[in-house]
């Protein structure tokens, strides 16, 4: 293809514990640009499940809203979520962290029976239907599993176990891979990897985020060939 892939990336706020983490974010828009692809972050303007102290884990008594805190990583050039259209992009990243299983859905708490933001839901059916290649990383590709478990997604949490087994009885695949490597979903136009799943240090992460970009752009590549 001539021109610059263009990408949405989603966040699900600021920080592991209550949003995107920051690592796997900025890792993803690092590759991104590393890749020469141009990208447009979004957020559901909604308020966070919960909010938490970083420094030590623990609850914090306020409210926060998740475009706002999202626009952190972002510096400012975000987009509520809900203006987001799979015609104007060719891929779509969900970077992880806890936000992407307690704002986006509450799957942390309900599991596979969880119920999921009517925004987050619609824009992963609409990538799928319009053939927009998605990414996951971390803990997300768990949500587009259970999003698109009845398209037989195949999708990595790393390795396998209880949560990837309670997924798969909806229908998805897990494929258990290694810390920089990507499961790619060539009929899905799907792609994930761990990143802090198995990852230890952010070399890792970063080189999974850029193996899952560089996976992405081929697929979007063979789409226009």
């Amino acid at each position: 293809m001539n021109k610059k892939p263009h990408f949405a990336v989603v966040l699900s706020g600021c920080g592991r514990a209550d949003g995107s983490e920051i690592h796997e974010a900025v890792c993803a828009l690092l590759s991104l640009e590393n890749m020469k692809c141009t990208y447009q972050c979004f957020a559901p303007d909604i308020e966070q499940a919960a909010v938490v102290n970083h420094l030590n884990n623990q609850p914090m008594h306020e409210k926060r809203n998740v475009m706002v805190e999202a626009a952190r990583i972002a510096r400012g050039n975000i987009l509520d979520l809900e203006k987001f259209n799979p015609k104007d992009f060719d891929g779509i990243i969900f970077p992880g962290g806890l936000g992407a299983v307690t704002n986006w859905c509450d799957f942390a708490e309900k599991g596979i029976n969880c119920t999921v933001n009517t925004s987050i839901r619609s824009v992963i059916r609409q990538c799928h239907e319009h053939k927009v290649v998605i990414g996951a990383m971390c803990i997300a590709p768990a949500l587009i599993a259970v999003v698109l478990a009845d398209k037989k997604v195949h999708f990595t949490l790393g390795a396998g176990g209880s949560m990837a087994e309670k997924i798969e009885t909806l229908g998805a695949v897990h494929e258990e891979v290694g810390v920089t490597d990507v499961c790619i979903d060539k009929d899905n136009l799907v792609c994930s990897t761990p990143a802090y799943m198995l990852a230890t240090n952010m070399l890792d992460v970063c080189q999974g985020a850029q193996n899952m970009v560089g996976a992405m752009c081929q697929l979007i590549s063979a789409k226009h060939a």
